[in-house]
């Protein structure tokens, strides 16, 4: 029963039914009370507004004879659709007596682009996403079964508890154990701190570290997100140019407070980061006392060769910090990911993160750390990681296939490709035809940090799209590529 909002006023001179009369009239109105839901019953309203049966069977009657409410036997009463465009026009508009507009604080990164997911992407036949995922990947059957074990003893208090700003120490604990030695990463108790997605790594990072009048360096092109999250905290940011190895490190950090990389598969390019970069840059970072955020958001993700090691497990000193996510395998929408910093550190952004949102949910946390311990964790990422990878292939194929022109080579890992198209194709025209055609795909352009970017990069992302869809759907971008680069002629 969602809430009546319904307020008796026992002075008034209108009689009681009356003021319950008006009350789910206007809840019909405003949507409180819809169509597809059954109203409250009597006893339930009697109860909450503590007021006799009679008192709200009366308020019904009169709303069943005027037509605005239906009773179906043994269902109980529910609002008649044919009456809610009448319901509708007694409603009385409100007028804001405050301009919100002027109250609300301009942010210091409202000119900057933001990455826009089209809401209903899954109702496409060809998503070519990089930030969401296969449903069918999940492992949903194994996850369900741990959110019920979570509930249970011995696990009930920590899902259900207020934990102030303590994390689940089994999850801590698997972390440690199982998520982060194929890293090269070892990591105590107190160096681990578990976020809402590695993002909030990010901005508890700039709440804890940076202001104005220091200076942040991002990679250009780059993540969209941290540079957002680093201009609010009032800091300079300034881009370090990237090319088909990744970041080219520059001859000096020095009065740069921090650095955020993408060394695994640079996002959005997919390069990896060479080990005598990842040297250079540590060594750079150790001489001018910047910090290093390593955000490591794919990892899992390579189909070829060996995995190279983390710029945490590099760091001789422990100052670097890393960011690791469960959204590119599981699901972005549970929401959970993790950092690896010094203990100090960890301990001020533990601190910092009570007062924006306390802890990451209990129940969550524990499921999570119950499928990592059953195996089904890293039995699902293992069977993903190859569906990933046939995927990979079979969209190589088809770009090389169907785009009309050259492209590649293509890292092998990742979750998207980053495609370079001729100078005449521009990203916003070919978005809009490829979407026409049931295509998404991403524009490029918005990742660069420079005035006049350019606007023939794409990206092709794989996760959420099915293997069999990938080439037909490529087949179609490729229609929108040469319609896009005909009437540039």
């Amino acid at each position: 029963m969602p809430r009546t909002l319904i307020e008796i006023d026992r002075s008034s001179p209108e009689p009681l039914y009356r003021q319950v009369r008006r009350a789910i009239e206007h809840g019909i109105a405003s949507g409180v009370f819809d169509v597809h839901h059954r109203l409250p019953s009597s006893r339930e309203l009697a109860i909450e507004l503590a007021v006799s049966r009679n008192t709200i069977n009366l308020a019904y009657q009169e709303l069943i004879a005027e037509g605005f409410v239906r009773s179906h036997e043994r269902s109980g009463m529910f609002v008649n659709p044919e009456m809610l465009e009448a319901a509708a026009a007694e409603t009385v508009d409100t007028v804001p007596r405050i301009d919100w507009q002027s109250r609300i604080r301009r942010q210091p990164d409202a000119d900057i682009p933001e990455i826009e997911k089209t809401s209903d992407w899954y109702q496409y036949p060809y998503p070519f996403l990089a930030g969401q995922i296969d449903i069918r990947s999940f492992p949903a059957r194994s996850w369900n079964r741990c959110l019920r074990d979570a509930l249970f003893q011995p696990h009930a208090y920590p899902s259900l508890q207020d934990s102030v700003a303590a994390d689940d120490p089994m999850l801590i604990d698997m972390i440690r154990q199982q998520i982060l030695p194929p890293r090269g990463i070892e990591a105590g108790p107190d160096e681990i701190l578990v976020t809402v997605g590695s993002q909030q790594g990010l901005d508890l990072v700039g709440r804890a570290l940076l202001g104005p009048g220091q200076r942040v360096a991002v990679e250009n092109p780059g993540y969209l997100d941290a540079r957002h999250i680093f201009v609010r905290t009032g800091a300079t940011v300034y881009g370090i140019d990237v090319d088909a190895d990744g970041l080219r490190p520059p001859d000096t950090l020095a009065g740069t407070h921090l650095i955020h990389c993408t060394p695994s598969h640079h996002h959005p390019t997919n390069a990896t980061l060479g080990i005598e970069r990842r040297r250079r840059l540590l060594a750079l970072a150790a001489e001018s006392g910047t910090v290093v955020v390593e955000d490591d958001y794919d990892s899992e993700f390579r189909y070829h060769g060996s995995p190279s090691p983390s710029l945490k497990s590099l760091d001789t000193s422990g100052d670097a910090i890393y960011l690791g996510t469960f959204s590119k395998f599981l699901a972005p929408g549970l929401r959970l990911g993790y950092l690896v910093g010094p203990a100090d550190l960890v301990r001020e952004l533990r601190h910092v993160r009570r007062y924006v949102l306390r802890h990451p949910p209990g129940h969550t946390q524990r499921a999570l750390a119950l499928l990592i311990d059953s195996g089904n964790y890293h039995r699902a990422l293992r069977q993903h990681r190859t569906k990933m990878k046939r995927k990979w292939e079979r969209l190589v194929a088809a770009v090389h296939k169907y785009l009309p022109f050259a492209t590649g080579p293509f890292a092998p890992g990742g979750v998207s490709l980053w495609v370079e198209g001729p100078d005449a194709l521009d990203c916003r025209e070919l978005l809009r035809a490829a979407q026409s055609r049931g295509v998404l795909i991403e524009r490029g352009d918005i990742f660069y940090m420079q005035d006049n970017p350019p606007r023939n990069m794409i990206r092709i992302g794989y996760g959420a799209i099915g293997l069999n869809s990938i080439e037909p759907g490529i087949a179609l971008l490729g229609q929108a590529c040469a319609e896009v680069l005909s009437s540039k002629r």
